[in-house]
C-alpha cells in the first residue's frame, strides 16, 4: 500500500457561497399569497417547513420506491450503485492512524453505494425547463441515509450503470405483448 500524507486540517478552505430559500423575502411573499397565515411568526414557518421537509425524507428511506413530490414535481428515491471502478473511498481516520493509504470496501453492503435520486422525467404532467432541475439533499438527510442505508440495503432499486432513471417509470407492458398473451399458455 502507499504512504498516507496526513491531511492539513489548518489549511485555508474553499467554500461555495450558499443562499437559502428560507429568506425574509420568500416568507413575505407566501404570506401575501396566502392571507390565512399572515399572522403566523417567520420562525415558526421555517420549523414547519422543515419538519415537513424531514417527513418527506424519512419516507424516502422508508419506502423501496421513494416518493412523489407534490404538485408532480418528480420524484425522490434510494438506489443502490456499484462502487466507481477508478474511484477510491478513502478511510481517512483509520489511513491518518496507520500511516498508509486504506480504504472503505463497504463490507455490510457487498461493496455497494447508497445514493440518493432525484428525477422528473417521468412526471404526469411534464413543465417547461425541467430539465434544468437539480435536487441536492440537506445535511441530516445525507446523513440519515448513510445511517440507515446498510440496515436494510437489499430493499432499494438497483440502478446500473449508464441507466436512465426515467426507464424505472414507463409502463412496462407494450402493445405487441399484450396481443400474444394467452392467459391459458403456460
Amino acid at each position: 500500500m502507499k504512504n498516507f500524507k496526513k491531511p492539513n486540517l489548518k489549511a485555508p478552505r474553499f467554500r461555495e457561497k450558499r443562499l437559502s430559500l428560507l429568506n425574509k423575502k420568500l416568507i413575505e411573499d407566501f404570506k401575501a399569497k396566502y392571507p390565512l397565515f399572515e399572522n403566523i411568526d417567520n420562525e415558526k414557518l421555517k420549523r414547519i417547513i422543515k419538519i415537513y421537509n424531514k417527513n418527506l425524507w424519512e419516507g424516502v428511506i422508508k419506502f423501496r420506491d421513494g416518493v412523489e413530490l407534490p404538485d408532480s414535481l418528480g420524484y425522490l428515491f434510494i438506489g443502490t450503485c456499484a462502487p466507481g471502478k477508478h474511484s477510491k473511498n478513502i478511510n481517512y481516520g483509520e489511513s491518518t492512524e496507520k500511516g498508509r493509504l486504506l480504504q472503505n470496501n463497504n463490507w455490510d453492503t457487498d461493496g455497494n453505494i447508497g445514493k440518493i435520486f432525484y428525477t422528473n422525467s417521468s412526471t404526469k404532467y411534464k413543465f417547461k425547463n425541467r430539465e434544468l432541475w437539480k435536487f441536492e439533499a440537506t445535511r441530516e438527510f445525507k446523513r440519515s441515509v448513510s445511517k440507515e442505508y446498510p440496515k436494510d440495503w437489499t430493499k432499494y432499486v438497483i440502478i446500473q450503470n449508464k441507466y436512465q432513471v426515467a426507464h424505472l417509470y414507463q409502463d412496462k407492458t407494450k402493445k405487441s405483448d399484450l396481443l400474444d398473451y394467452n392467459e391459458f399458455e403456460m
